[in-house]
């Protein structure tokens, strides 16, 4: 699969909720992907998650799906899944 370029990257700066993670001053918040395609993998997300006490994962401190390389990360570990599946 190919990576389409011009689809990796945008900021809705006049979403409600923008910022919704806390990055460093020089650095964009990618909105592609506003919740994590990765979050049903649990432990094997590759991200920086919690469980809280009511054993929900907290993606609070993960920064991947809104990185200028989430995009690709997010989709070869797509392909990655669907290529154990078939």
């Amino acid at each position: 699969m190919e990576i389409r370029k011009g689809c990796e990257f945008f900021s809705n700066t006049k979403c409600e909720y923008y910022p919704c993670h806390k990055m460093s001053e020089n650095e964009e918040i990618n909105c592609l992907f506003c919740y994590c395609p990765l979050y049903f993998l649990n432990e094997k997300c590759g991200g920086n998650f919690i469980i809280l006490k009511n054993g929900l994962k907290s993606c609070e401190n993960c920064l991947i799906p809104h990185s200028a390389g989430g995009y690709k990360y997010i989709n070869y570990k797509l392909l990655e899944i669907n290529s154990k599946i078939h």
